[in-house]
């Protein structure tokens, strides 16, 4: 269920719970990990509520320390390659950001980067650089091709913007069989028609089979948000979406669905598949503020921006729950101008108890770079109860595996205990609150039990419910796993 209307604080209005209905069909989560980044998987919730967590801000990991970089470092797409982190990035050449190149960074933490020199492209006269593209498209989005079958020499395949006609851009598409070496698949466009000026994402798509691209776009149906108007081409900055079997042939672009939700300019999307939840695309847009201007003597033009969190479950209707801002500016006050704050596209999880995300902050000044933030594993939303306890009942599930296994934090006097029902909401024998023993500490993958086992393998495959009653506690996500 979307959000509408007004901008409201990190709650969800409580719902008393009522008889529940004998009706639904089971969702099957099998033993894939489930996050409560929205109201998919909950029934009812009486003194609960879902909170949005903001990452911590880290160190700076990229700053314009080259020649090649002095007017900025941006646009960044970051993954796990094999034994190591990769990363290809924006530099602007001169103050007016009218020559971008593409550079590449790697990293064995995600903490410390390093910018090899590959002798591939001259800049100044001189190969002593870590640059990988110097065409006259830019933008550049890396993926690896998951896909089998793939040729060696199309491992790599990239996105990027370039002109097509007068006045026009359009996506055009690189093939590499390392990540350094780049070509043009063809002279051709693979995508156009419309505004493509910003960072467009592309990717293998191995849950639906598919390549899937979010680009720039417009939309103008819907009623803006605070702050927010019409004025871009009649409508407001927004993500567009298009599929491929084959990386050639492309579907027509489509607007992103957020239902109801007020109408907002995303500048950019940063748009990915969840490793930990594969069912899950999560979306970290630029959301651009297009009538403010805290500094009148910015000479760039008005408008802030912060980053906002979007979840889906079909990469194309996106959950609006949370209105509120995932990366504010800060009290940095180089963040608090137009286009200043961009989320880089990757998550990386960079130790067992830590996901490092990144992104680029104080665009347009000589102090900008490219800064980790971190968040617990699937820390980005949880349920959270007060001291005086609530309650969350799922929707009917189908699971399988042995064992019920939990991410969540409780207080010193917190706690969580977990009910199995049946479909008609009531407590199955030896699974009753009353049975579980009492969870409490902190925990990114910790076990259920009961007093006589903690093996549920007698009730996979059947329609269940789980019901949560906890006190001053966080949970972040549930798994059903094999022992």
């Amino acid at each position: 269920m979307n959000r509408s209307g007004l901008l409201l604080t990190s709650f969800v209005v409580v719902i008393a719970l009522t008889s529940v209905r004998a009706d639904d069909h089971p969702i099957d989560i099998g033993t894939r990990r489930q996050l409560f980044v929205d109201r998919y998987l909950i029934e009812k919730m009486n003194q609960t509520r879902l909170v949005l967590h903001r990452p911590v801000r880290r160190e700076a990991v990229i700053t314009n320390d080259r020649p090649w970089e002095q007017y900025g470092v941006s646009y960044m797409v970051t993954f796990r390659d094999q034994d190591r982190f990769r990363a290809w990035y924006r530099c602007d050449t001169n103050s007016r950001w009218k020559r971008s190149l593409t550079a590449y960074a790697e990293s064995d933490d995600g903490i410390h980067w390093r910018k090899p020199n590959l002798g591939l492209i001259a800049f100044n006269g001189s190969k002593e650089n870590n640059l990988v593209w110097d065409g006259p498209e830019s933008n550049m989005a890396v993926f690896k091709d998951g896909r089998a079958g793939i040729p060696s020499d199309e491992r790599y395949k990239a996105v990027l913007v370039g002109s097509y006609q007068e006045r026009e851009v359009a996506i055009y598409a690189l093939l590499s069989p390392d990540g350094l070496r780049w070509r043009l698949l063809r002279p051709e466009p693979i995508l156009k028609g419309g505004k493509f000026d910003s960072h467009n994402i592309a990717f293998w798509d191995g849950q639906n089979s598919e390549y899937v691209a979010y680009t720039r776009g417009v939309r103008k149906e819907g009623n803006p948000g605070p702050g927010t108007s019409k004025d871009f081409l009649g409508g407001v900055r927004w993500i567009r979406r298009a599929t491929s079997k084959d990386f050639r042939t492309w579907s027509a672009l489509e607007p992103i669905d957020t239902g109801d939700a007020p109408l907002e300019q995303f500048y950019t999307n940063a748009i990915v598949r969840y490793d930990r939840a594969p069912g899950l695309f999560l979306s970290f847009p630029s959301r651009f503020v297009d009538r403010r201007k805290p500094d009148k003597s910015w000479r760039w033009g008005s408008g802030v921006n912060d980053i906002a969190f979007l979840s889906s479950r079909d990469g194309i209707h996106f959950d609006r729950t949370f209105m509120e801002a995932f990366v504010r500016p800060g009290i940095d006050q180089g963040n608090w101008h137009e286009r200043s704050l961009y989320m880089e596209r990757g998550i990386l999880q960079t130790s067992p108890t830590e996901l490092s995300m990144y992104t680029m902050e104080n665009w347009r000044l000589p102090s900008v770079r490219i800064r980790r933030l971190t968040l617990r594993p699937d820390g980005f939303v949880s349920v959270q109860a007060p001291y005086q306890g609530g309650e969350l009942i799922t929707r009917p599930l189908r699971f399988s595996g042995t064992e019920l296994r939990l991410n969540y934090s409780t207080s010193a006097v917190g706690s969580i205990r977990v009910e199995i029902q049946n479909i008609d909401g009531k407590a199955i024998p030896a699974f009753a609150l009353e049975d579980c023993v009492e969870i409490y500490g902190d925990k990114l993958d910790g076990p259920v039990r009961w007093k006589l086992h903690s093996d549920v393998s007698s009730l996979a495959a059947r329609s269940v419910r789980l019901r949560f009653v906890m006190s001053d506690a966080d949970l972040y996500a549930f798994r059903f796993a094999s022992k």
